[in-house]
């Protein structure tokens, strides 16, 4: 499988491109801005689907004009459908004021133990709630993608509406430390790590 990875917008969101060299096939996860430059390496791929972590605005930021040139269907998780329909308050909230056009309607939504499929490979998400109610990590081929849940040497932020550190611990200790400890981990931000790694010595177990 192919997998590029673009650092996005102003808080640098990790963008991931998983692609099918034989069938041409590809997915996006967390197309957080910079669509023109996501678009770029795109070209020649039919893009399936755009997966989100979670609907915070610098992992969708660029969702509607990625979304719009590819016709690619849009998948996040219902529990965070609130965040995915204010994207502008969001950068209120944040202080950061911008102008972002209203997000496409999702017409499908994830949930824990889909399979995506990506030409002859398949993404298995997992539920993760902690960091928001509709955080989700995907996992194929020793690969897991963490989004904001698991970071190298840390965990995601639990203090905004819908975070919960108690679920979050448990999310990781239960979902993703099982996980073969060679699986290679690719936070939302940040440097990659793997599971072994952040078992032995994330400061918060």
């Amino acid at each position: 499988m192919i997998h590029q990875i673009v650092a996005v917008g102003p808080l640098q969101c990790n963008c991931h491109i998983l692609a099918d060299e034989a069938s041409r096939e590809a997915v996006i996860i967390d197309p957080g801005d910079d669509a023109d430059e996501i678009l770029r390496r795109v070209k020649g791929y039919s893009v399936r689907a755009l997966l989100h972590t979670h609907c915070h605005f610098d992992h969708m930021t660029g969702t509607r004009k990625v979304a719009e040139a590819t016709g690619a269907e849009i998948l996040i998780h219902p529990a965070d459908k609130a965040y995915y329909d204010s994207l502008a308050g969001q950068y209120r909230m944040f202080g950061m004021p911008r102008d972002v056009d209203d997000p496409l309607p999702v017409k499908r939504f994830l949930k824990d133990g889909d399979a995506i499929d990506v030409g002859k490979h398949t993404l298995q998400v997992i539920h993760t709630p902690g960091h928001t109610q509709g955080s989700c990590c995907f996992h194929t081929e020793g690969v897991l993608l963490s989004g904001d849940t698991l970071f190298h040497r840390g965990i995601g932020r639990t203090d905004l509406p819908g975070g919960n550190p108690e679920e979050e611990l448990e999310s990781i200790r239960k979902r993703l430390f099982t996980l073969d400890p060679e699986t290679v981990v690719y936070p939302g931000h940040g440097s990659k790590t793997t599971i072994g790694q952040e078992r032995a010595e994330n400061p918060f177990f």
